[in-house]
């Protein structure tokens, strides 16, 4: 393990201004989205829509450090034959690939999860690697309801995402760090604060046992936030706050960086959370954004599918990704958003 390359790597995906597009939706999970703007999701579709935003100069060069690919997204080639991890490093960009399997029932624990994956992961990150991926994620999912999370879905998911990070780090590849603590629920902020804690401590307590280098990854956590379904939605100051105050007690400043997931917010939410956060500075890691649904709802409803909408998808793409590095330097205010409107 060449751990100064790892360093360099993963101080590059978290640098300042610039965020990593979460691009990896499963083929299920594109499915869904498609059938919202009315488009079969096949594999030219989805290679299509892809490679519009790999295509998109202006967010791409500036704003976007790495891109998490899916399994199939990594091997596909553009129209004119172009291999779509080139289109990323010819922007500027990292090209990274979603090594988890999903989820699978966790046996004596009803209504948690454990994630999978492990088996062969390996032999496929050096494949992966041979193929220009510089950076991984394994994402675990940690609900919040009645009596759950459980220490047992908590230990399983830590243990898991700490050996995925010693392969990935034999390999010669940074790994996020995805402990996702779902904001589904009616749970309030004070809730969602005492579980990640929990699932943070547990986790960096993992990837020790297991001899990661914290120097060489990046995590990707949620925010503390208040669940969806909760009646009292904490204000955007109070999500900066507490998150800052939870990230500084559970993670070791040796990590690079920091690049939350968006997890259900909208558009809007996600980008003032992170800008708000950057106002409580200085902070002792790079803190930044790895958004999925944040940065492509806005492209995807512009380009339907239409390849006569290609700039407009664009257009949309770009404005989202600059709105975030905006906000990932604490320069965002919501009258920018108005103005492209």
């Amino acid at each position: 393990m060449n751990l100064t390359e790892l360093n360099k790597i993963a101080t590059a995906m978290v640098a300042s201004g610039k965020g990593i597009l979460a691009a990896d939706e499963s083929s299920g999970t594109i499915k869904k989205r498609f059938d919202a703007i009315g488009v079969e999701s096949t594999e030219e579709n989805r290679r299509d829509y892809r490679e519009m935003l790999f295509r998109a100069k202006d967010a791409m060069s500036h704003y976007i450090s790495g891109v998490i690919l899916y399994d199939e997204t990594i091997w596909q080639n553009a129209k004119d034959g172009t291999p779509l991890v080139k289109l990323i490093e010819q922007a500027g960009a990292i090209p990274g690939i979603k090594v988890d399997e999903g989820t699978q029932a966790l046996p004596l624990c009803p209504g948690e999860t454990v994630t999978v994956g492990l088996d062969k992961l390996a032999e496929r990150l050096k494949k992966y690697y041979e193929c220009g991926a510089r950076f991984a994620k394994w994402r675990a999912v940690i609900d919040i309801g009645s009596g759950i999370p459980s220490m047992t879905a908590i230990s399983v998911n830590a243990h898991a995402l700490a050996r995925y990070a010693a392969l990935c780090q034999a390999a010669q590849i940074v790994p996020i760090v995805e402990p996702e603590v779902l904001m589904d629920g009616d749970h309030d902020i004070e809730r969602c604060y005492e579980v990640t804690q929990r699932v943070l401590n547990k986790t960096f307590q993992e990837l020790r046992v297991q001899r990661v280098a914290l120097e060489g990854m990046v995590l990707k956590p949620n925010m503390a936030i208040s669940g969806k379904k909760c009646p009292k939605q904490a204000s955007v100051e109070e999500v900066a706050e507490k998150t800052i105050r939870l990230l500084k007690a559970c993670v070791p400043a040796a990590v690079p960086g920091i690049a939350f997931l968006s997890g259900g917010q909208s558009d809007e939410e996600a980008t003032a959370h992170l800008n708000a956060m950057h106002k409580l500075g200085p902070l002792p890691w790079g803190l930044t954004f790895s958004y999925g649904r944040a940065l492509q709802a806005a492209p995807q409803k512009a380009w339907s599918g239409k390849p006569e909408n290609v700039a407009a998808g664009q257009r949309a793409f770009s404005h989202r990704a600059r709105m975030n590095g905006l906000a990932s330097k604490g320069e965002w205010q919501s009258s920018l958003e108005q103005k492209a409107a």
